[in-house]
């Protein structure tokens, strides 16, 4: 047989300090959840980096070295990263699709897709 149980008088405080917040209580109805980011213009606004002397580094002085890795090429038509150059126009292309589309462009279009980076040449 089971013992009897005893009641006893004892109240327990509402939130235990070992039980996790509820999240409702933690974040009230209408507010965001998780973090915040701060865009780049909203630090500099809040760093007051005008008070700053002019050799104290801050996000509008930084300086670095160029890189030591090579710049990546990119297709002139969609942006996408290119490993391929057209031999006749220069452009450069993502795939087969765009390398036809290339083909078939006038060369005033491909003048002003060299010209868009600085690359123009005159074609024959």
């Amino acid at each position: 047989m089971e013992p009897d149980v005893v009641s006893s008088e004892m109240l327990l405080p509402p939130v235990l300090p070992f039980k996790k917040v509820q999240m409702a209580d933690k974040y009230p109805k209408g507010q965001a959840r998780g973090r915040h980011w701060k865009h780049l213009k909203q630090i500099l606004q809040a760093e007051n980096y005008q008070s700053y002397g002019p050799d104290e580094p801050n996000y509008l002085n930084i300086e670095t070295p160029p890189s030591m890795y090579p710049s990546k090429k990119f297709c002139d038509i969609t942006g996408f990263e290119a490993p391929y150059v057209d031999p006749r126009t220069n452009l450069r292309y993502a795939n087969p699709e765009v390398f036809k589309r290339i083909r078939m462009l006038p060369n005033e279009h491909v003048q002003r897709y060299l010209s868009l980076r600085n690359a123009a040449v005159i074609l024959r």
